[in-house]
């Protein structure tokens, strides 16, 4: 029974995926900084110290079994977390316990351990961002060339198509992909650097032969899938590649705000609608509304990532020399949220992205409302290439346009404005001639051959990474 009186996150409880989660548990914590001490000792092994292969089948024994409450006692007295996990770790392995740590510094678990997990929980971000990209590819080219009303200023300004629309939300997540693969790719571990990167005390370990300490390094690299380790450091890696990793979950968080801004607005005008189960409640108080709470939600949870993307900007410019540790608590806290917050994000955009509601009759009738203003130029070019005046025209379908606006701002009633222009002798067209003008189609411009051309640079990206994509989203609220 979880204890009611203590605070839990809302990342645990209602918002982030399991496996998220476990990332940023303290079982892969200790249980990787238990690998990194493992792999030191084999790398020293590996390199002439004396260290025994019993010593090393000992810790791969007890890898996997931390005795949480032994650590807690420890660090209770110590006041330091990780020499509270060798003594306990050491308890349980008397015959390495010599070993164990030998030549590190606290941040060799530490930061190794941080760097392993960020890689981890980003190749978990890139499975879930393919997933939100193949969702939207599939809902781009499905409606391709339905017209659609487009805005600048959110005024309705000329048509798009349904399709053309969710490729700008598709081209912000192919950014996002473009720029976490390019991170992602130039992370690197910290290595064994010692206390203030100068790998003073494996040298020492080494009798000075610095191959030695060199080859140390690219064996625990290797072995945690690194191409290599950083080529120079303080006590720790340059929080630099902390910014730069928050940088690309900010970015994330930016693409999916506005893909949610865009929904909600959508949704308030019936256009569109986010899936809505059969018994979902939308409003506690007025049971017919159809709120767009995930939306919402991704706009809630993507300001906190945006936000957050300060402090590692902040810490990374107060490393003061070699290291200061203002670092820590701020960096265990502000990295694993943006994680789990964007987690969720993607969760949510899965969610939507799956199964948005377009209502056609609602795109239609709104097109249809606001055309006649935009095919006004195209009936006032057919006019002149009947023997009408150009200026003339103009002139007359400006002040009938300001007429027909006023019908309906001043009283309610439907603008008449192609009544108004098929009144006016001025225009030397039929009834039909005019009417053959409204057909939304025609004023789309390109949209639908620019959906399938995005869409085969989408689907090359798909097919390249087709075993990384992530599966679908259930979500907890």
């Amino acid at each position: 029974m979880k204890d009611n009186q203590n605070y839990e996150s809302p990342f645990s409880t209602r918002y982030a995926s399991a496996e998220m989660q476990y990332l940023f548990s303290a079982d892969m914590k200790f249980t990787t900084w238990r690998a990194l001490w493992i792999a030191l000792a084999e790398a020293e092994q590996r390199e002439g110290l004396d260290i025994t292969d019993a010593q090393l089948a000992e810790m791969r024994a007890h890898e996997k079994d931390v005795d949480y409450a032994a650590a807690a006692a420890y660090e209770k007295e110590l006041r330091h977390d990780v020499m509270a996990h060798i003594h306990a770790w050491g308890d349980q392995i008397p015959g390495a316990r010599p070993i164990i740590h030998l030549g590190a510094t606290s941040c060799y678990v530490g930061d190794n351990t941080d760097m392993i997990i960020m890689k981890k929980a980003l190749e978990l971000v890139r499975g879930k961002l393919l997933r939100v990209i193949q969702n939207l590819r599939n809902f781009a080219m499905e409606y391709r060339e339905m017209p659609a009303l487009a805005y600048t200023h959110l005024q309705p300004a000329q048509l798009t198509t349904v399709g053309k629309r969710a490729t700008l939300w598709l081209y912000d997540l192919l950014l996002d992909l473009e720029d976490l693969d390019y991170v992602a790719g130039g992370l690197l571990l910290l290595g064994s650097k010692g206390t203030t990167g100068t790998q003073a005390s494996f040298l020492e370990l080494f009798d000075g032969n610095a191959d030695k300490v060199a080859r140390a390094e690219e064996y625990i690299a290797s072995k945690f899938g690194f191409a290599g380790c950083v080529p120079v450091s303080g006590q720790t890696y340059t929080r630099k590649h902390d910014s730069r990793v928050m940088s690309v979950l900010s970015g994330i968080a930016q693409s999916a705000y506005k893909f949610s801004g865009d929904m909600r607005i959508a949704q308030s005008f019936m256009e569109m609608e986010e899936p809505f189960e059969k018994h979902q409640i939308g409003s506690s108080a007025m049971p017919y509304k159809r709120n767009p709470m995930r939306s919402e939600r991704i706009a809630a949870l993507a300001r906190y990532v945006i936000s957050d993307s300060l402090n590692p900007a902040i810490t990374a410019g107060t490393q003061w020399f070699e290291r200061t540790l203002d670092d820590s608590a701020n960096k265990r806290i502000s990295m694993a949220e943006a994680f789990l917050a964007v987690d969720a994000i993607l969760n949510i955009y899965i969610n939507i992205s799956e199964g948005i509601v377009v209502n056609p009759m609602v795109i239609r009738s709104r097109v249809m409302d606001n055309l006649p203003y935009m095919a006004s130029e195209n009936i006032m070019m057919e006019a002149v290439k009947r023997g009408g005046d150009r200026q003339e025209l103009h002139e007359r379908i400006r002040v009938h346009s300001i007429a027909s606006a006023e019908q309906v701002k001043k009283f309610g009633k439907r603008h008449d404005l192609i009544q108004r222009i098929e009144e006016d002798p001025l225009f030397p067209l039929t009834k039909e001639e005019i009417e053959a003008q409204l057909q939304p189609e025609n004023y789309t411009g390109r949209s639908a051959d620019q959906v399938c051309a995005f869409v085969e640079k989408i689907d090359r990206v798909l097919e390249e990474n087709r075993a990384a994509m992530g599966a679908g989203a259930e979500l907890t609220v």
